[in-house]
Order: structure tokens, then sequence, then C-alpha cells
């Protein structure tokens, strides 16, 4: 363990690195908890950073002998930061893994803006987790909504009993860190009672209704050091409001989902097209100090033309 103002030493040590042979990535995986934990530090910030292309090719490399090993060492209390370079032999599968059962985030960096926004701008959500095993259960009112659909995150889907299992593990969430969650719905044209839900309870019914409350949110989550989850519950009361007063946030948000849906030639993509996204996206640019919603008006413009 090397303290971080001794700068030199640390720049040193980076220097006489070279690439170069095969990727034991777990053995080096298992030599970074073994250090994490002789240096650990009751109540700090214990973190590997795992900087890689994924293309494991020496020793344990398959997906699942990968999960196992992360799932045996992740209750240490040591966190994970994965940060993917490179392309041609790139594993962003076994990345996602490594990141997501060991109590961590993923980043991929293809140039040097993007370390900027990730180890720099962003440092605390990258470097800093202040909740771990995050779940979010959305109910919605039968009476007010017919249909629903979440528009992404189908592999970050838990079964509903998963939700007050603690024992299931689920995401992490670091310091200013920010989740965006779109859902496409169909609103009920008469109120149905044929569900065991929440709003089915007579009096809970009437309540909801009397305030126009569209669903019910749970928010449960752990401390970083943790075993035991703590919950947060709210209501959304229902408010329909035409497309030129919505937010920026949620217009460019809105932009970047049915840009997946077109990446992905999804079913479920409608009448959805660039020329559409493009025009909505720049429309809710906003002030974009950063520069990232420009990059993302120009991957779209590119995949157009691709």
């Amino acid at each position: 363990m090397t303290n971080g103002n001794k700068k030199e030493e640390i720049l040193n040590a980076l220097n006489k690195l070279n690439a170069g042979g095969s990727t034991a990535g777990a053995a080096g995986l298992e030599l970074a908890y073994k250090t994490a934990r002789e240096n650990f530090i009751d109540g700090g910030n214990n973190r590997i950073i795992l900087a890689t292309d994924g293309d494991f090719n020496i020793g344990i490399s398959s997906n699942a002998e990968m999960e196992r090993l992360i799932e045996k060492e992740r209750n240490n209390g040591v966190f994970i930061s994965v940060l993917g370079f490179g392309m041609g032999n790139y594993k962003d599968d076994k990345m996602e893994i490594i990141a997501d059962k060991g109590n961590g985030n993923y980043s991929y960096i293809d140039n040097i803006l993007e370390a900027k926004k990730v180890l720099v701008n962003e440092f605390g959500g990258t470097l800093h987790t202040i909740a771990k095993d995050v779940k979010i259960q959305i109910e919605f009112n039968p009476a007010i909504v017919e249909e629903y659909r979440l528009i992404g995150y189908e592999n970050r889907m838990l079964n509903k009993e998963d939700f007050d299992d603690d024992k299931k593990d689920a995401g992490e969430l670091g310091s200013g860190h920010n989740v965006t969650a779109l859902y496409e719905i169909k609103l009920a044209k008469k109120k149905k009672k044929d569900q065991n839900l929440k709003y089915q309870d007579t009096k809970l019914n009437a309540k909801a209704l009397s305030k126009d409350e569209i669903a019910s949110v749970k928010f449960r989550y752990k401390n970083p050091e943790g075993r035991k989850s703590i919950l947060i519950t709210e209501e959304i009361p229902m408010n329909i409001q035409a497309k030129q007063s919505l937010s920026e946030n949620f217009q460019f948000s809105a932009a970047v989902a049915g840009f997946g849906l077109l990446l992905r030639e999804s079913k479920h993509k409608g009448n959805c097209n660039y020329e559409m996204l493009i025009d909505l996206a720049q429309n809710s640019k906003g002030k974009d100090e950063e520069g990232y919603r420009g990059e993302f008006i120009r991957l779209m413009k590119l995949a157009k033309h691709l």
C-alpha cells in the first residue's frame, strides 16, 4: 500500500510496467483481493480497480468461473471498479459480470475525455459506494394503468420475491450517482378490481384514487458495510404533461432510450427514427458544459449514416 501523496513513487512504479504475453485475469484478481484484504481499512473505501480488455486466456476464464470467484470475494468489504480498454478481443460480457457480481461498477474508456469523465468528473460515483444491493420495485395502480413496459434494464430484472430477500445480490450506488428508468404505459379505460395488489385494498385504493396516485415505488438498500437492508417507500402522483412542458433532462433521456431501441432493432420501437431522435436530442441538449450530450448527438448522426 502506498499513500496517494507519494505521487513520484506511484508514477515510477507505473512507468516500470509493460504489456506482453498472455492474460491470467483470475490470478490477477486473486492477487488484487489478497492485497486489498492485507491492507484493509475499517470504515475506509476499500476498492480494486481493474483495467483490462477482459480477454483472459490463462487459468480460470469462463464467465461462470469468474462469477464464482468474484462472489466468493465480495463479502469481504472490498468493492471493484472495472475499466474496459481496447477493441478486437474485447470481452464486454465478462467485464460486466465481474462488476455486477463484485459489488462494483463498469465503464468503457475509449478516449481521454471518457477517462476524465469517469475518473475525474464522476470520481465519487465511480470510486465511492454509498449504498449496496440497491433494489427498486414499482407497482402501478391498475385503476389508472392498464399495461406497462420497462424500457431497457433487461439484465437487471429480479424476481418479485427477491426484493425482500437480503441474500440476493443487486446493484451498487455511488456518491452523486443518478439512475433514470423509463416506462411505457397504457392508461386504463375503466377501473379494474381483479388483481391482488396494494391498490386492491379498499381503503388504500380509495386513498390512491382520491389523489390520482399512479404508482408506488419501493427502494431497498444496504449501507456499504451493512447486511440488513433499509426500505424507503414513495408514491407517484398522476401528472400528465404536454411534451412542451417536459424537462430537457426527460426529453433527452427519451432520445437516448429511443436510440437504444433502434440499435437493437426492437419490436417496440414504433415509429421511432433517427431524424426524430436527433431533433429531440438537439432541442433538449441544454447547456451541456462537458460536451457529453453533443457527443451523443454525433454518435446518433454517425449511426444514421452507417
